[in-house]
């Protein structure tokens, strides 16, 4: 059997050829795509130099180049680099290559470009009487972040770095612990599951701006809940929900070393020690040791503490979270339900059944046999629920104005800062600190999900 051109179609495909003739008939094959790549080298350059001359200068201020030299060098050697390959690349490949390739322009202009200029914005000093000036920002390093962290008038950023660390730690709690309960409640086969599957889950179809609207009026201090009681005859409700001006655990913001070194250390101390008791790791055994004595240190001998402030500035939990997190919580705890639902309904019976068997209670059968299984579920519920509270805007928007400092989020901050007060660098500053927060969250679990992915 012959191809087309009357040579063996091994031929054709450079089967059974030397390997000087296969890699010359392919650098032959490969000179159209080579000329293809060239040309769309060109746009991409000319369009790289039209972002550098257009969308990458602020308004009002002249090119700026440098800092982007390093970063066209870069993505020139690149497409250098592309192009060598691609001479060896078939046409099934350059097809794959020009599909996929408008999606990671728009991808990195728009999405990793814009983060990079967030992020050396944070690092100048503009705001809008430089840029009417016409001036150019000027580098100013990390002041704008170690203004933020010890600044005297950024105390409000203080106020909402406090406010999301317990209004996240509250609202997965509340999340899992109300979507944990709605799906047993649901496994058990009740009738009417279907109704009741629905009714739990209504709420996450709403946005957040209406139930901010709608709670807002529920926990109004003069009606709502706080009415109730007068309907039988009791005194009405005093406390003052989401403007109340109560608050717990105090402390001092000067001491966030030690207290963020002892959290840390009690972290680490317990795992090391829950990887011990279940492997007896001489590893997990120093580790849990070393930080034991670090927590040691940290208590009796105490660390550096935050000398940036001239005196001391308290900071604690806000009571006027609660409402915040009871809103948010109604809302997301449908979605947790749902995915432990379907957990659940995943594990076999014949595992239920065999631990019946063995003498485990029903309390047993989930604690020693169901709960284990739902791990994953539950991991995957903290990394999805943590990252919508650490960026929440519009609930808290809506139900606090933007002026409440008791429930004031960073993302409330940032907006107020950037587009209000015009400077641009300190609320790029918010934002990027914002990012690697929710970075913190998601990437180790991206992490772990590629490493067993690459493992199976």
């Amino acid at each position: 059997m012959t191809n087309k051109i009357g040579s063996p179609p091994s031929a054709a495909l450079g089967v059974g050829q030397p390997p000087d003739v296969t890699l010359k008939r392919r650098r032959v094959q490969g000179i159209p795509q080579f000329a293809a790549a060239l040309v769309l080298l060109v746009i991409l350059v000319l369009g790289w130099q039209f972002l550098g001359q257009f969308f990458l200068t602020l308004p009002g201020e002249p090119p700026i180049r440098a800092p982007f030299l390093g970063a066209r060098l870069i993505v020139g050697l690149l497409f250098v680099g592309v192009l060598t390959w691609g001479v060896y690349l078939n046409g099934d490949w350059w097809v794959a290559i020009f599909v996929v390739l408008p999606s990671f322009i728009l991808l990195g202009i728009f999405v990793y470009g814009f983060i990079f200029w967030t992020g050396y914005t944070s690092l100048t000093d503009s705001n809008a009487v430089q840029q009417l000036s016409g001036l150019p920002a000027n580098f100013v390093g990390l002041k704008n972040y170690i203004e933020l962290f010890t600044g005297l008038l950024s105390n409000r950023f203080r106020i909402d770095m406090v406010n999301t660390i317990f209004f996240t730690l509250l609202f997965i709690v509340v999340c899992l612990a109300l979507g944990m309960g709605l799906a047993i409640l649901l496994d058990q086969k009740v009738k009417g599951e279907a109704i009741f599957r629905t009714i739990f889950l209504f709420p996450m179809a709403l946005s957040f701006v209406v139930t901010g609207v709608v709670w807002q009026w529920l926990f109004n201090p003069n009606s709502g809940l706080n009415a109730l009681p007068t309907i039988i005859g009791l005194p009405a409700g005093t406390f003052q929900w989401f403007i109340s001006q109560e608050r717990w655990l105090e402390f001092d913001w000067q001491n966030l070393t030690q207290i963020l070194a002892v959290i840390g250390l009690g972290i680490v101390f317990f795992f090391a020690m829950l990887r011990w008791s279940r492997t007896r790791s001489m590893t997990a055994s120093v580790i849990a040791a070393l930080s034991l004595l670090g927590l040691a240190y940290a208590f009796f001998a105490g660390l550096p503490n935050l000398t940036g402030l001239a005196f001391p500035e308290k900071h604690g939990f806000n009571l006027a979270l609660i409402a915040v997190v009871i809103a948010a919580g109604w809302q997301m705890s449908g979605y947790t339900m749902a995915m432990y639902l379907a957990g659940l309904r995943g594990v076999s019976d014949d595992l239920r059944e065999a631990a019946r068997v063995d003498g485990a209670t029903e309390v047993g059968v989930y604690r020693y046999v169901i709960f284990p299984l739902l791990q994953p579920i539950t991991l995957s519920a903290i990394i999805i629920l943590g990252h919508i509270s650490l960026k929440i805007f519009d609930l808290v928007y809506t139900m606090g104005g933007g002026n409440n400092l008791q429930i004031d989020m960073p993302g409330i901050n940032m907006f107020f800062t950037t587009f209000r007060a015009s400077d641009f660098a300190k609320g790029a500053a918010i934002a990027t600190i914002m990012l690697l927060m929710v970075a913190v969250v998601i990437v180790p679990y991206l992490a772990t999900q590629l490493r067993e992915d690459g493992q199976s």
